[in-house]
């Protein structure tokens, strides 16, 4: 009897091996051969499920976001309903930045993401922005939770956003450390938030 073949799974093997390919060799080096080989299958079954090269390559820039997005959701999940705006804002900016060695993967792919959008490599600019607006979106409602009569959500959450990927760069160029990078979280939110919006689940310590 013919065995089943879980696409899902093979697509997921195709995208993980691009990734790794990237944290190698940047995304010029990602190839129909080059992922091919990481994935360790022929390129006539990558050209199978991913027609183009442009095809997997937006396809792993969504199975990055997706595992970020679910780690937060997990994050959440454990704060419980009564998480206030600054411990849920804090949890989700934790997942965003490189402090374990997946999320330093996702890392170097966005980042590799983001320049070739710039340059103009098979990605286009637009197609790599929803990821930074959903999370503007998320922080923005947070803040406007908040309920802070001098605050400006739109704003702040853009503010917050930009901060953020500048903060997972330099930790990953060796710029900042975690700690450091946790304690300009917590001085940022507590310019956006106040102080008094700080509880006991923030801590200064990498998660």
């Amino acid at each position: 009897m013919p065995r089943l073949v879980d696409h899902e799974v093979r697509r997921r093997q195709i995208t993980s091996a691009v990734r790794r390919v990237i944290v190698g060799g940047g995304l010029e080096a990602v190839t129909f051969q080059t992922v091919a080989t990481e994935a360790g299958m022929s390129i006539r079954l990558v050209q199978y499920y991913f027609g183009t090269k442009r095809e997997f390559l937006l396809a792993t820039h969504r199975s990055v976001m997706e595992d970020a997005g679910a780690r937060f959701m997990r994050r959440w999940t454990a704060l419980g309903q009564d998480a206030t705006p600054r411990a849920v804002i804090r949890a989700v900016l934790t997942e965003l930045l490189p402090l374990d060695e997946q999320r330093r993967e996702e890392t170097i792919v966005l980042g590799s993401f983001g320049w070739a959008a710039v340059t103009g490599q098979s990605i286009t600019a637009e197609e790599t922005f929803a990821a930074p607006r959903t999370l503007a979106t998320i922080i923005a409602d947070q803040i406007e939770r908040a309920q802070r009569a001098d605050a400006s959500p739109d704003r702040d959450a853009a503010l917050i956003t930009a901060t953020i990927g500048g903060l997972a760069q330099g930790l990953l160029q060796g710029y900042n450390t975690p700690h450091a990078a946790l304690d300009l979280i917590d001085h940022l939110l507590d310019r956006v938030l106040g102080t008094t919006a700080k509880n006991a689940t923030d801590q200064h310590d990498p998660e």
